[in-house]
């Protein structure tokens, strides 16, 4: 199976980005713990509000897995009313090129 890349733009409400920050944080140990976590990094727009967590799994089923996971589920319930809108979850596969160490995540 081939790894999966995954996406995710967090917008939180005007004044609630402290909050929705701390909740991604508090999370993300658990989640480096998940089988087929391969990398779980947050990243905070350099203009605006918006957050990305930046995914890597190691397989569709290891991210089915993560989909259903208690940490998933307690970020979505302190988060969820915090957002100013839907989550943005994208998944992508990988596409090698050039210097294999630069070329993909």
């Amino acid at each position: 199976m081939s790894e999966v890349i995954v996406v995710a733009t967090i917008s939180p409400q005007e004044g609630k980005e402290a909050e929705v920050k701390e909740a991604i944080l508090t999370a993300i140990d658990k989640v480096h713990g998940e089988p087929g976590c391969e990398l779980y990094a947050l990243h905070e727009a350099a203009v605006g509000t918006d957050f990305v967590m930046i995914e890597k799994w190691e397989s569709a089923d290891a991210l089915k897995v993560h989909g259903g996971a208690p940490a998933l589920a307690e970020l979505g319930a302190a988060i969820g009313p915090l957002l100013a809108g839907p989550l943005d979850v994208k998944t992508f596969t990988a596409v090698p090129a050039g210097d294999a160490n630069k070329g993909a995540l």
